[in-house]
């Protein structure tokens, strides 16, 4: 690819210059790869089960982020018409495409702080 021929998300009209910059955009974040690897890890996952799975996350970033996730095809959400309404997500058949990836940065993260120094505890 040339250096100055820009990628455009068809989606959102937004450009990109490098594939690389494109699959950041999409799957980065503090929370997006931790929620593809809890939908990995099961078929489908309810909303609470899945906020209970993420420490820390509030329920708009969960929320934001799932529905970004879902824009660019690779979450599904499905919402059953009952009292309580019920929730579930599940990966699409390309948000299962990214799953070797997410794979991948859980080997490297492994492997990461395999390499770290302990540090002692301050008494």
């Amino acid at each position: 690819m040339e250096n100055n021929q820009k990628l455009i998300n068809v989606r959102n009209k937004k450009e990109y210059f490098c594939p690389v910059e494109a699959a950041i955009d999409v799957i980065g974040g503090k929370w997006k790869p931790l929620i593809l690897w809890q939908l990995k890890e099961t078929d489908v996952i309810r909303y609470n089960k899945l906020q209970q799975n993420l420490h820390g996350v509030s329920p708009r970033m969960l929320t934001k982020q799932l529905r970004e996730l879902e824009e660019d095809g690779l979450v599904h959400r499905e919402m059953h018409p009952e009292i309580p309404p019920r929730v579930e997500y599940s990966l699409t058949e390309f948000g299962k495409t990214v799953s070797p990836i997410i794979e991948a940065l859980c080997s490297w993260g492994t492997e990461f702080l395999g390499r770290q120094c302990p540090v002692e505890e301050k008494k």
